[in-house]
């Protein structure tokens, strides 16, 4: 009789455990996984530099939370066609990499149906600061960056993953090219705004107003001073140079995303000729009317600036 009561004894038992267990399985299988936008970028293995960078500013509860929120988000290859290595990055401090980050991310939920026509369409970034977005035949664009998959789904948002880093503003244009090392552009602004019988509201311009700079590089302006048989940009008359320098102006905000193959307005009056392909590895230039048919290779794009933007290119351009 102690036998079979015994026996019954472990037979409960089991079944007690089997049952417990059981309902623990079903528990678990009641409870979807989480997908938040922190969730999505560990789960994906082309976010790892993304990953590092949002663990180093602090931001993964942030983004785990409710939100909802848009990031546009670079993966691997756009952090390395934006030249950010990861000595880059160990340089910069957690909260430098939190005012990147949260550059990127909007707060609140965009799909890319949702992305104004533009062009350019000023958006507040969750840091504060703005982006400019675009939609056109030619897909999404937020600073000229484009996006190349839209519409990631998160369960308190969703991610745009963009072909390039955004860079936040970190000046005007007489600023941005000052701190960008453009030692030959801003000493002739600085000449053409000051020197008698120069244009004083040159650099006004182009501390204020929203504006477009194809900005030559100082290998651009040595290249011009050796054509022009001079030592230097002092012996360009005033007059000259003023007109010059407002040839490489746009009258407007124009990211690379903007541009199209044909004629370009230009500040100072004219145009100039821009072409996507024809360029150094088939990339996008700008030739000037003046320029005798030699084009100029615009090498850097959509360098955002406080009113502005900036494109870096390899020939000075002449009226």
């Amino acid at each position: 009789m102690k036998l079979t009561t015994m026996n019954f004894l472990k037979t409960v038992v089991l079944m007690l455990g089997i049952s417990t267990v059981a309902l623990a399985c079903n528990k678990d299988d009641d409870e979807p996984s989480s997908n938040t936008i922190t969730d999505a970028v560990v789960a994906n293995a082309n976010f790892s530099t993304l990953e590092t960078t949002v663990v180093k500013a602090d931001l993964q509860g942030t983004l785990k939370g409710p939100g909802p929120f848009t990031v546009f988000a670079p993966d691997d290859a756009a952090f390395a066609a934006s030249g950010i290595t990861s000595s880059v990055l160990n340089s910069l401090s957690p909260a430098e990499l939190k005012s990147i980050l949260l550059y990127h991310t909007i707060g609140s939920k965009i799909m890319a149906a949702e992305v104004p026509a533009g062009p350019n369409a000023k958006v507040i970034t969750a840091g504060g600061d703005s982006v400019f977005v675009t939609r056109n035949a030619n897909g999404v664009f937020v600073n000229g960056i484009k996006v190349k998959t839209a519409d990631v789904a998160a369960d308190n948002g969703v991610i745009h993953v963009i072909e390039k880093v955004l860079t936040p503003p970190t000046g005007n244009i007489v600023e941005t090219a000052v701190s960008s090392g453009l030692d030959s552009l801003v000493k002739a602004v600085t000449r053409a705004a000051t020197a008698t019988g120069g244009d004083p509201t040159l650099v006004t311009a182009l501390s204020n107003a929203k504006l477009t700079v194809f900005a030559p590089t100082n290998a651009a302006f040595t290249d011009l001073l050796s054509a022009l048989g001079l030592s230097n940009i002092d012996d360009i008359p005033v007059t000259t140079l003023s007109a010059v320098l407002r040839y490489h102006v746009v009258g407007d905000r124009a990211f690379s995303s903007d541009l199209n193959n044909g004629n370009l307005t230009m500040l100072a009056g004219g145009s100039t000729t821009v072409n996507l392909t024809n360029g150094t590895s088939g990339g996008p230039t700008i030739t000037g009317n003046g320029n005798g048919g030699n084009k100029s290779n615009i090498i850097a794009t959509n360098i955002v600036c406080r009113n502005g933007v900036v494109h870096l290119i390899d020939k000075v351009l002449l009226p």
